[in-house]
């Protein structure tokens, strides 16, 4: 199980920061790739990168400079920090996990519930 935590709005130029907190496997197991995706209203799912089992890192291109993705073993869960944020990062943000290793939402086992996150003054 997944489940999203943070703010729902966001300044202007602040840092969106979000904690997916993982239940019912270690997130150290083999294979595994912990994503997080967000789909801004009226669009599609986007990719924003990944953590895998071992800690590395896998990030999309076009948000890379803005994206950082880390976690916290002792507590089993990775997290999600966004900087510069626009109002055009106004999405429902969601956590999820895949033992295939790839960018694509089919490929992916175990969503979270999705959190909103509104960038606004």
């Amino acid at each position: 199980r997944l489940q999203e935590s943070g703010p729902g709005l966001v300044k202007p130029s602040q840092t969106l920061s979000l904690t997916c907190t993982v239940s019912g496997v270690d997130i150290r197991t083999d294979f595994y790739y912990w994503s997080w995706f967000r789909q801004p209203p009226g669009k599609g799912l986007e990719w924003m990168g990944a953590i895998t089992s071992v800690g590395s890192t896998d990030y999309s291109p076009s948000l890379k400079s803005r994206t950082s993705i880390f976690r916290d073993t002792s507590k089993n869960q990775f997290s999600l920090h966004l900087t510069s944020v626009t109002p055009e990062d106004t999405a429902v943000y969601y956590c999820a996990s895949s033992s295939r290793g790839t960018s694509l939402s089919d490929d992916y086992d175990y969503w979270g519930q999705g959190t909103q996150v509104t960038v606004s003054s």
